[in-house]
């Protein structure tokens, strides 16, 4: 990077880097065979722009003539010159535009004035602090920032952390045209270029992201340039969009990524980051070696749009290894590279093994197999066919819909290598429905796995969590030694033939001093990842500490283990759709009408292969020790929030009732149950709990345990909520909105509804007459919809006294605390008062490694889904005993926030038809509810109920301490990466960071010392929902007796 020097006699370092957006043509050479589903993306046509396309780029210079260009290594591809810089150093951008249009730099992780922050937005900040907002064509800025010891990485983060910049004038076109790039802080002394102070051999830097070149600023000149007949292409036709979205790692697709190369032995950083959309749900898959992220093993990273995650890695396998996304579409699109271990001198680490040699036999065997073998629903009682009910879709025959029973491909454990008497599963097997045999070994121990295919497909068997050569990967692609016939055997076992897989746990990719005694892990075929697990072949694998698992296999210290795979099995992209669709409607495929009804009736919202409460099997006794081993599989689709009602897990120290899953990642969560009961397990997103992902765990007093002692609770908060109807508008104030976008469909024109809607909320009430509404205080204005912040301690019980004023029947109830009754809490109907009673026990408040508070949700159950568009939502926080003053705040902060990043999705709602008969212009009858702009149009990406800066109350002052508590619920859209502008924060107790990220059934809780005095943008960095509106505006004034240099005299309208 540039030279460092001394700066106006200042002690710190000062870091100078000249870096200019300049055009780029061109993803990188292509060496792959264009394969059709390949050349969707990468062959050029007359309406098809192919893999070469005009960027603007960061790049960087030697001195401000802007002649001599500074190399970079090949495996940046587009993204800017790494930026680095430790704690105490100023860093200055000089920055230059020689691209055709306005850009900036703004960055992530490090301190920044209004001057610095290269993000355009309405702040009111005064001109001469806007200069930095747009730098046009031709012209050039200097931007200073700096990394003062409260950014500095915590005791527990890596010793240098992975941060971004990008140009921010619009920020999702700007990057998709291809300006962003890394930047890295670290402590002081860890950034030193000698080796010999750092702890890192070599830093690589990769950012996965569907990259978006229909939102190219450039995207006119591409069609213009390289589609054969311009005049032909429709911007808005779907293939035509879904060509530009290149899957790619560094602006790199198909293998193309270069010289990612390192030594056995080496100590390699792996700076990682998401960028992107909705579809930008990636988890990056190292085959063949591990990694450590933030003192747990594991060899997949989760990224999202501006996630950054630092994994670090020593390499003790030689060979050219796989990296790609594990997302079923991203695999088939291209999503993937290689990175290449070699020998060199170093002595990688020993692989020691003086443990058992474990054998399995199993065989791929194919079934037909039923998602709902009861014919119910177990929720409701009714059949899974029943005309109108949510089941039907999936469940009932007709001459175009397949039902509930699919040939599929499932591994089954055999006896001995004969292979002539299948395993019989025990009464704690049961449960694992379409997963294969669990697999287990403790760190020390050999697997020998002998794998029969009795399929009619050619499979395999690949595994996350152990180690093996390339003869025992269970993948075939272009690493060179796949071509070599003594290593191709296992990559695809051909119907009737057999292979001995050889796998071995070492101690370096065992569970780490910070993992449970056990990791979870899967297994699957992978000679098609896609449609191999689509078919059913997927497993459970275990990976435990030496001692943990006893002379019966089983973990010592644990009752009952449970293993759950939460999947969207798309029966479209399984290998036997075609033998389906002749077996059980008597046609070819061809003649089947292809229909999205018929796609969507083909995708199975599955728990183990079952579907509406028929999983069978999860019984535990009261104070039983619980290990639930949870699974993730499948597309991006399959965003997961893995909810247990009626008890509370314990997750790496933390106190959860849920935990997010995604395709191929992994959870161990524990829970000793203290309530009695049949109780639900199921997903959080909203969609895949209407499509029966939903199933039941049993709770009985078993009497093997002399009974607990009575708890005894210490004080009695009671709440007065009421439901009321309100007129709610997201968007009372439009001025930001129409300087920053000016979207006609927030206006009421053309069939649409605008911004005001009619809504059911929660409200509070001074007492039981409800009859004086209790006022909202200045502390109370940015909860927005949100009902009342509940809170208590550790020993209180909650009386929640609850009016039904609404129109229809709702409820009230709560995560994390303990309702005694089994089953849905009760209903009021229109009219009624209920009052529910909540314990919290020590199993609801922080767990050992949570801070002082915990934060939950409330919300209506009677139709979980409709009551929850329909506004009647709250938070909860749970807190320590003595934690709190007498109003409820911590004692060791000053602020509490409470935010929940929700999609009101006003099509779902109760009152949609009354909304489009009162808010719509012309005749209410001719719309058409199911018109694509009319749904997108009600769909309101909203923070506490306000899109576009419209929410008010988030005032702080500098050095304070403030509490947020972020909230996410929703559907497989509501994937928030929660981005606060100039200020950084704590959160898992001891990570820092300034991007949460939040999914359905999220609840997390940071803690962040405000440093920053301005006003400042807080929104998520999902592409699609910063130009649909969720953004706020939060304002740092600054400690008494300072001037702020910006007027803070915005207005927000309350709703009518």
């Amino acid at each position: 990077m540039a030279a460092r020097g001394g700066q106006g006699g200042l002690s710190r370092r000062a870091r100078s880097v000249l870096v200019s957006p300049v055009k780029l043509l061109g993803l990188g050479k292509l060496c792959v065979v264009i394969t059709l589903r390949a050349s969707t993306f990468l062959q050029p046509g007359k309406d098809r722009v192919g893999s070469m396309y005009k960027k603007s780029v960061y790049k960087q210079y030697t001195d401000s003539t802007y002649t001599t260009e500074i190399p970079k290594p090949g495996w940046l591809g587009f993204l800017g010159p790494v930026i680095r810089a430790e704690v105490g150093d100023t860093i200055q951008v000089h920055l230059k535009n020689f691209a055709g249009r306005p850009y900036t730099i703004h960055p992530h992780g490090v301190f920044y004035e209004k001057d610095s922050e290269g993000s355009l937005y309405p702040d009111m900040s005064l001109q001469d602090q806007k200069k930095d907002d747009a730098v046009f064509p031709g012209g050039n800025y200097t931007y200073t920032w700096t990394v003062p010891e409260d950014h500095s990485p915590t005791a527990d983060d890596p010793n240098c952390l992975t941060w971004i910049y990008h140009s921010h004038i619009d920020a999702p076109k700007d990057i998709a045209s291809g300006l962003i790039g890394p930047l890295l802080t670290c402590k002081k002394g860890k950034n030193s270029k000698r080796k010999q102070l750092r702890d890192v051999d070599i830093d690589y830097f990769l950012m996965f992201s569907v990259v978006d070149e229909n939102l190219s600023w450039y995207l006119d000149e591409n069609i213009a340039s390289f589609c054969t007949d311009a005049g032909s292409v429709d911007k808005e036709d779907e293939e035509f969009q879904e060509s530009n979205k290149m899957h790619a790692i560094n602006g790199y697709v198909f293998g193309n990524l270069p010289d990612v190369t390192m030594c056995a032995g080496d100590y390699v950083s792996w700076h990682l980051f998401g960028m992107g959309n909705e579809i930008d749900v990636h988890t990056a898959y190292f085959h063949g070696e591990m990694l450590n992220i933030r003192g747990h093993r594991t060899d997949v990273a989760s990224l999202f749009p501006a996630t950054f995650v630092t994994a670090d890695m020593v390499p003790s396998n030689p060979g050219r290894w796989l990296l790609s996304c594990q997302i079923n579409d991203h695999i088939q699109a291209g999503m993937g590279a290689l990175y290449e271990v070699r020998p060199c001198s170093r002595q990688a680490p020993a692989s020691v093994l003086g443990g058992r040699v474990r054998k399995y036999y199993i065989a791929a065997k194919e079934v037909q197999w039923d998602y709902g073998p009861s014919g119910l629903d177990q929720h409701s009682g009714h059949r899974l066919s029943e005309a109108g009910s949510t089941a039907e879709q999936f469940f009932k025959r007709s001459p175009y819909r397949i039902g509930g029973v699919y040939w599929k491909a499932k591994y089954v454990e055999y006896t001995d290598e004969s292979f002539r008497e299948e395993k019989q599963q025990s009464e704690e097997e049961k449960h694992l429905g379409i997963l294969g045999p669990v697999i287990k070994a403790e760190v020390g121990d050999t697997i020998l796995l002998t794998f029969v295919n009795k399929a009619s497909w050619p499979f395999s068997i690949q595994p996350h969590g152990v180690s093996y050569g390339k003869a025992w990967e269970g993948m075939r692609y272009h690493d060179d030694d796949n071509f070599k016939p003594e290593l191709r055997l296992g990559v695809s076992v051909a119907p009737l033939h057999n292979f001995t897989y050889q796998w071995t746990v070492p101690k370096q990719v065992g569970p780490t001093a910070s993992d449970p005694p056990c990791l979870t892990w899967l297994y699957s075929s992978a000679v098609n990842p896609s449609r191999d697990s689509s078919s059913g072949l997927v497993g459970p694998l275990v990976i435990c500490k030496p001692g943990t698992l006893d002379d019966n296999n089983k973990q010592k210290g644990i009752d009952k283990e449970f293993y759950l795979l939460f999947s969207v099995f798309d029966e479209n992209l399984s290998w036997y759709l075609n033998a389906n669709i002749k077996y059980y409607l008597r046609m070819e495929e061809t003649s089947v009408k292809k229909d999205d009804g018929f796609e969507e009736s083909n995708r199975m919202h599955a728990i183990n292969g079952f579907m509406f409460g028929n999983l069978p099997g999860l019984t535990v006794c009261e104070g039983d020790n619980v290990s639930w081993h949870l699974l993730g599989l499948g597309s991006e689709a399959d965003v997961h929030g893995a909810v247990f009602q009626g008890n509370t897990l314990q997750m790496n120290g933390m106190r959860r009732d849920s935990t997010n899953l995604f395709p191929h990642t992994f959870a161990t969560a524990f829970m000793q149950p203290d309530n009695s009961g049949i109780f639900e397990i199921y997903c959080q997103t909203s969609n895949h709990y209407q499509a029966g992902m939903r199933e039941r765990y049993f709770v009985s007093k078993c009497g093997k345990r002399a009974p607990a002692a009575a708890r005894r609770y210490r004080g009695v908060r009671t709440y007065y909520l009421m439901a009321e109807e309100v007129l709610w508008d997201y968007m009372p104030d439009r001025s930001w909105e129409r300087e920053r976008h000016n979207h006609s469909v927030e206006s009421n024109e053309d069939g649409l509804l605008g911004s005001r809607y009619k809504k059911a909320v929660y409200r509070e009430y001074s007492d039981g007459t409800f009859q004086t509404p209790r006022a909202r205080t200045n502390s109370d204005e940015h909860l927005g919809i949100l009902g009342p912040f509940l809170w208590a301690e550790v020993g209180d019980i909650l009386n929640i006294v609850f009016k039904n004023n609404a129109s229809r029947p709702y409820s009230v109830h709560a995560h994390g605390v303990l309702e005694r009754e089994t089953g849905q809490p009760q209903v009021a109907n229109p009219g009624d008062i209920v009052t529910y009673r909540w314990e919290v026990p020590e199993r609801s408040g922080p767990g050992p490694n949570d801070s002082a508070c915990v934060p939950w949700i409330y919300y209506s159950t009677v139709d979980p889904v409709k009551d929850m568009y329909s506004g009647l939502v709250g938070p909860l926080k749970i807190c320590r005993r003595g934690a709190l003053q007498s109003d409820g705040v911590r004692k060791d902060v000053k602020r509490e926030f409470a935010l929940l990043f929700l999609v009101f999705d006003e099509n779902q709602s109760w009152y949609l038809e009354e909304n489009v008969e009162r808010y719509s212009k012309g005749n209410h009858k001719a719309i058409n509810l199911l018109d694509d702009k009319f749904v997108e149009s009600n769909k309101m990406h909203a923070i506490n109920g306000r899109l576009y800066a419209n929410l008010p109350g988030l005032t702080m002052f500098q050095g304070e301490w403030v509490n947020w508590y972020l909230l996410g619920l929703g559907q497989e859209i509501d994937i928030h990466t929660v981005h606060f502008h100039a200020e950084t924060f704590i959160y898992k107790v001891r990570i820092s960071s300034d991007v949460v990220d939040l999914f359905p059934g999220t609840f997390e809780m940071v803690e962040m010392l405000v440093g920053n005095p301005g006003m400042w943008l807080l929104h998520c960095h999902v592409s699609d929902h910063i130009h649909a509106g969720m953004e706020i505006l939060f304002t740092v004034l600054p400690r008494p007796g300072r001037e702020l240099l910006l007027i803070v005299t915005v207005k927000h309208p309350t709703a009518l």
